[in-house]
């Protein structure tokens, strides 16, 4: 499971679901995360044995994507911008899942993990994705909540 960062704040269950028949390869998801920056929105990502390889941070204007290996990059070596376009929360989270789905085991196998790429499985991917849907419809709009508390900056 992707790490927290201190002096960030996470609201929302978190979600985790496993892409591999081993559970080596699992999807999580935090509903909102709030940077220490006043930025913030839902974050999810791909962990191999805990490391996270991927992550997406579908923040709207200011969303982007890790590529590579976070964990090994780190923030700044991993940094991605989403493609022209595809500006809102919805159609980042919408972009995002589609790459896992897509082209989730090329990523993997980028980023040095072929093995593990291979060990994909499409289905658990699938069920994976609509699972990160279904949670974040049921938890709600979190964003008024926390600019409420004056952790992201309205």
């Amino acid at each position: 499971m992707a790490t927290t960062i201190a002096g960030e704040t996470y609201l929302g269950e978190e979600l985790v679901s496993s892409l591999s028949p081993s559970g080596d390869v699992t999807l999580y998801l935090w509903p909102v995360r709030c940077l220490k920056s006043k930025m913030g929105g839902p974050t999810f990502g791909v962990d191999i044995k805990g490391e996270e390889i991927i992550r997406f941070d579908p923040h709207g204007p200011r969303g982007h994507w890790h590529q590579g290996g976070y964990d090994k990059l780190g923030a700044g070596g991993s940094h991605t911008e989403f493609p022209e376009g595809i500006r809102d929360t919805e159609s980042q989270i919408t972009w995002a899942l589609a790459q896992i789905r897509e082209n989730g085991q090329q990523l993997l196998a980028d980023a040095g993990f072929p093995d593990e790429a291979s060990s994909l499985d499409q289905e658990m991917v699938g069920v994976a994705s609509e699972s990160v849907i279904a949670h974040l419809e049921e938890e709600g709009d979190l964003l008024p909540r926390a600019i409420e508390q004056g952790l992201i900056a309205a």
